[in-house]
């Protein structure tokens, strides 16, 4: 095991040589998931109390609700929710569940500046992804240092490419999550998402669009896809109600799917025409009158009519 670990590390290196791009044949290396097949999948974020407390637990509740594929966002000391890579996966696939795609945010302090190369820890957090099975390595969010003037934004978009670089030697993508900043903080009079998405590799970096995210500060989701065809292949599927403060201080919170006022299922409906989507991850960060688990079958039982 650790002489594998010590060979992708120095292969991971030589990757990142020269342009960084891989033959093509890597792209398929990975055959534990096929990544262009659609799914519907939740994001264990959002029934994070519950993945605290008793995750195997949570996970069975999951599994007998229907669920088929998660998204991890606890991933620590090459763990996932306390267990490393190939025990979690064989936990997933004795409950007939796989792990597409799962969040680690990605900083400046996982690239090593004077060997102009990634550090071991972030090498190992593509490996473990692979091991589990990911076609999706996603950063939900960025390095709060890069982004605040236009050469550190650029630089972290330079990052991303790398990233995707290495990722693509494992048969993988990087990918970026949205949050709600990126819609509203420009640099040289242009919006950070258009930048991001202008500057990054599409062959290498794959967009997941959180529309409920960006919604309480005026982007729309429609606006997007069409603005960026062929761009979000990974979708995270939520509603929005009003609120006096809200999740993100945008006077919304996310609410179940089809009550709010976001349309999510024509938003879907739309991602899988004109936007390559095939991911359409659930997740629900609020949950008014219910439980976590509650809202997670309502929304499973209420996407399963919506013919994606």
């Amino acid at each position: 095991m650790e002489n594998s670990r010590r060979k992708f590390i120095q292969n991971a290196s030589l990757a990142l040589l020269g342009t960084g791009l891989m033959p093509n044949d890597l792209w398929s290396k990975n055959k534990t998931f096929e990544a262009s097949k659609s799914l519907i999948g939740i994001q264990l974020y959002a029934v994070r109390a519950d993945m605290k407390k008793d995750p195997l637990g949570t996970l069975t509740a999951l599994a007998k609700m229907g669920y088929k594929h998660v998204e991890h966002a606890n991933y620590s000391n090459r763990k996932f929710y306390g267990y490393t890579a190939t025990e979690f996966k064989k936990i997933l696939t004795d409950l007939g569940m796989t792990m597409p795609s799962g969040h680690t945010v990605m900083t400046v302090s996982h690239w090593d500046a004077t060997k102009k190369d990634f550090t071991d820890a972030w090498k190992y957090t593509v490996e473990d992804a692979a091991t589990i099975g990911q076609a999706y390595v996603i950063s939900p969010s960025m390095d709060e240092n890069l982004k605040k003037n236009y050469d550190g934004f650029m630089f972290q978009l330079d990052l991303f490419n790398k990233s995707g670089a290495l990722c693509k030697t494992q048969g993988m993508k990087l990918g970026y999550h949205n949050h709600n900043f990126e819609f509203v903080e420009k640099f040289n009079g242009t919006l950070m998402y258009d930048l991001l998405l202008q500057n990054t590799d599409p062959n290498l970096v794959m967009q997941q669009l959180d529309f409920g995210n960006m919604y309480g500060v005026g982007a729309r989701g429609k606006d997007w896809m069409q603005k960026y065809p062929g761009r979000f292949a990974s979708l995270h599927v939520k509603d929005e109600i009003k609120v006096p403060v809200g999740e993100m201080n945008d006077g919304y919170d996310s609410s179940l799917l089809g009550d709010g006022v976001v349309d999510p299922k024509a938003l879907c409906l739309l991602a899988k025409q004109i936007s390559g989507t095939h991911h359409f991850i659930i997740e629900q960060e609020s949950y008014q009158d219910k439980t976590p688990l509650e809202c997670a079958k309502i929304n499973l039982d209420r996407m399963k009519t919506w013919g994606l």
